[in-house]
């Protein structure tokens, strides 16, 4: 076993699968995330997005994906005889864990982004997936100066932020009992008879986001008293925070998190 495995197992050891039954009996079935509703109060965290100014705006991923075989700058993605790249679109989007890019990108809020193209934030009565921005992109493509949100996890500069709010408003502060559960499509292993929970302290939540077993942050973390509770659906672009008004208030006014209220995903 590596040593972060280690360290997980001492940290975070595994808890019964029954952790979870209440989120079952609230919620439904969790294969991609257990979705609480207000408990009483609820908001959407955005996963970043970057843009880089010098990028190629008037050029989408998928046409250069498939201008890259075209001029021998690549190799088309060939799976028993079938090219794949001629089948689908490239989008740009990710799966999973995600940070931010490096030198020459910045942070693009999706509130500047609906300003400045005129779409909304998150269209009426729909979440925070591949959907939104339908006119930045070009038969669903982004552009290449853009990195869009990745789907089913936060980002890393997201999720630390996140706990560092969750810290301040936890009953114990960073000695505060929590669970994490990760959905199976994150493991490969589809078995609600097992699901996997681990148990911990919120305080030493930085290693959930680098876990071996999978490349996303948790589907659900919640405190143990259940003051609160996060969700990252496998197939959103958001986290779905619900718990005390206070809170739900200070993440919307956060100067780094980026939330939304959605009153028809309340």
């Amino acid at each position: 076993m590596s040593e972060k495995s280690n360290l997980m197992s001492s940290l975070w050891p595994l808890a019964p699968s029954e952790a979870t039954d209440w989120l079952l009996e609230l919620c439904g079935d969790g294969i991609t995330g257990f979705m609480p509703p207000a408990m009483p109060d609820a908001v959407w965290v955005l996963n970043a997005m970057y843009e880089h100014r010098q990028g190629p705006a008037d050029v989408s991923y998928h046409e250069y994906h498939q201008a890259r075989p075209a001029d021998g700058s690549g190799q088309p993605h060939v799976v028993g005889g079938v090219d794949l790249d001629a089948l689908g679109i490239a989008t740009g989007g990710g799966l999973g864990r995600a940070r931010h890019p490096g030198h020459g990108w910045r942070r693009l809020r999706w509130a500047e982004l609906a300003r400045r193209n005129g779409d909304p934030v998150v269209p009426d009565g729909l979440m925070p997936s591949y959907r939104c921005f339908p006119t930045v992109k070009r038969e669903g493509s982004w552009p290449l100066s853009v990195v869009p949100p990745t789907e089913g996890s936060l980002d890393r500069e997201t999720w630390n932020r996140l706990i560092a709010i969750l810290t301040q408003f936890s009953p114990a502060g960073q000695d505060t009992r929590c669970l994490a559960y990760y959905n199976p499509l994150m493991l490969g292993v589809i078995d609600f008879g097992n699901l996997h929970v681990r148990r911990g302290r919120i305080g030493d939540a930085e290693i959930l986001y680098d876990q071996s077993e999978a490349d996303f942050s948790p589907s659900n973390l919640w405190a143990d008293d259940r003051s609160w509770v996060l969700c990252t659906d496998y197939d959103l672009w958001a986290t779905k925070v619900a718990g005390p008004p206070a809170l739900i208030d200070a993440l919307l006014n956060d100067r780094e998190i980026e939330a939304v209220r959605l009153p028809w995903a309340h």
